[in-house]
């Protein structure tokens, strides 16, 4: 849905060029691609102040805990081809989902990006009232003048953990919760960080596919059959003419500087500018390739529209909230907001026009 509507949006730049005698468009390229390009300062940025947002968690609050150089927030990411990312209009995100209802599914990532849609949202209409209620890991915040509901599902994984006689069992082949998701109008899922936790982070004790219970298997081929899971479900459960899914692509972390040519540097803790460039050295991690095989092997390939956010992330080395948290641990996975999450609902804003 993103490439269709930068196609629209260049016919407009066009249209409008040709009628005030402007050569501002001759870079727009109808085959531009909205996950290729750079970086660039631009002061206008960033799209919110995040000291007046009521929704940011300590995880991701870096100027409230300490961070001082403030470069990072004013980076605007570039697609290539001459084609620009339109800015995140709130008001008008709000007025198209007027009376219903949008669902982030996965792990902490999906907070981070849940939490970067609200103040985007809080920012553009600040008096606008809003209800918040907030069960263990879920989260709901209603915007009451428009009555739009925005939930955070959390599911670190999309497929089932069961407790057997045996211990926790995750089910690679059962996906329960979707009964819930369905009945919501946008749905964006995101999954890969908890298929990689080994003990004692790791959620389950044996792993159960195909009818067999494994003590342990490859990791990446149970996030594919995860993966496989989930997409089934989206073809058989999902009414897509009333429901638009996304799939948001692996986010990047950055605790290895060899990772960006910088192989002394251990974390992301003196990082203050992004990687120079639309290329990150180390190239993309294999989950990404995969994602893209499950969603083209889908029943209806197009029904699910991918996020493609991991390069342009992987740039950011800049954008971790590293020991500016409440917690002062180390974090190089997550993301200072306002930040990088803000660019990803800007593509799915773009997406969705």
């Amino acid at each position: 849905m993103g490439r269709v509507f930068i196609e629209k949006f260049c016919f407009v730049v066009v249209v409008l060029a040709v009628l005030i005698g402007s050569s501002e468009a001759n870079g727009c390229d109808f085959g531009c691609d909205l996950f290729e390009g750079s970086w660039v300062i631009d002061n206008t940025y960033p799209l919110y102040n995040s000291t007046a947002c009521p929704f940011i968690r300590k995880e991701f609050d870096c100027i409230k805990y300490g961070r001082t150089n403030l470069e990072y927030l004013q980076y605007r990411w570039q697609p290539n081809n001459g084609c620009n990312l339109p800015r995140f209009d709130g008001k008008d995100f709000l007025e198209r989902f007027k009376g219903k209802k949008i669902m982030y599914i996965g792990d902490s990532l999906s907070l981070n990006s849940f939490q970067s849609l609200l103040c985007l949202l809080h920012g553009a209409v600040p008096e606008a009232k809003f209800t918040q209620e907030i069960y263990r890991e879920n989260a709901t915040v209603t915007f009451l003048d428009y009555g739009v509901e925005i939930v955070l599902f959390h599911s670190n994984l999309l497929v089932d953990i069961e407790v057997e006689s045996v211990g926790r069992v995750l089910k690679l082949d059962s996906i329960k919760s979707g009964q819930i998701w369905k009945e919501f109008d946008l749905l964006i899922f995101n999954t890969w960080l908890w298929y990689t936790r080994r003990p004692p982070g790791q959620q389950w004790d044996f792993v159960e596919v195909g009818g067999k219970l494994l003590k342990d298997m490859n990791r990446v081929e149970a996030f594919r059959a995860g993966l496989n899971t989930w997409a089934g479900w989206v073809d058989t459960d999902v009414d897509t003419a009333k429901t638009k899914v996304f799939f948001q692509g692996t986010s990047p972390a950055h605790y290895h500087g060899s990772d960006w040519g910088e192989p002394a540097v251990n974390n992301c803790l003196n990082e203050i500018t992004p990687v120079n460039g639309s290329t990150y050295p180390s190239g993309l991690p294999i989950v990404v390739d995969i994602v893209k095989q499950v969603l083209n092997n889908m029943t209806m390939p197009g029904a699910v529209s991918l996020l493609d956010i991991t390069k342009l992330s992987q740039l950011r080395k800049d954008g971790h909230p590293s020991k500016y948290n409440r917690f002062k641990g180390m974090d190089c996975t997550h993301w200072c907001l306002a930040g990088v999450p803000d660019t990803w609902n800007q593509i799915l804003y773009a997406s969705l026009l």
